[in-house]
């Protein structure tokens, strides 16, 4: 018998481990492969990160998928409307997306960034700048961002924390496969 709260969740999609990493030049995002329909696996490789457009910026998504994809083409406008300003682009997109009514319903968060800097978008309108070089959203993204704020002081290079990191949450998050994707923006770029 279902409860109500079993109702509110189905299907009970489940997954995505999303990282971002920044360190000595490099801005690193990865992401990891799994959809979960509750305790089936549906599908090991899907692409959660992705550049977009020719803006020089790459964003990874955590939540529905067809929101997310509304979500990059509305940021990806907003980029060519606010060339080479990143936090702007982020905080119209923001702006839209709390008084929208369509965009309202869109359920899915989002790491944005440049070679300089990375943003933490949410549908509550936050545009978030973390304070240390290190973001996570996902269902494995505590255990990421723990990981990588662990390994942020030993290791020197931006993408072998990602990397280790998405490895240790793939250990401890049943919702998150070792099939990542990983994009690297570097400020020489």
């Amino acid at each position: 018998m279902n409860t109500s709260a079993e109702k509110t969740t189905f299907p009970g999609w489940r997954g995505t481990t999303i990282l971002a990493v920044r360190k000595n030049g490099k801005t690193v995002i990865a992401g990891d492969g799994q959809v979960s329909i509750g305790q089936t696996i549906m599908k090991g490789n899907a692409q959660k990160v992705r550049p977009l457009g020719t803006s020089g910026v790459v964003a990874g998504f955590a939540g529905s998928t067809a929101d997310a994809l509304a979500l990059f083409e509305r940021l990806e406008a907003k980029l060519e409307q606010y060339p080479s300003q990143l936090a702007r682009a982020c905080v119209e997109l923001a702006k839209d997306w709390r008084t929208d009514r369509f965009l309202r319903r869109l359920e899915a968060m989002l790491i944005v960034a440049d070679a300089r800097s990375f943003y933490l978008l949410t549908g509550a309108g936050d545009v978030l700048e973390p304070e240390n070089d290190i973001a996570a959203i996902g269902s494995g993204g505590n255990y990421a961002l723990s990981a990588a704020m662990a390994l942020y002081t030993y290791e020197d290079d931006a993408e072998t924390i990602a990397r280790r990191a998405m490895d240790i949450a793939a250990d401890i998050c049943v919702y998150t496969n070792r099939n990542l994707t990983v994009e690297v923006l570097s400020q020489t770029d």
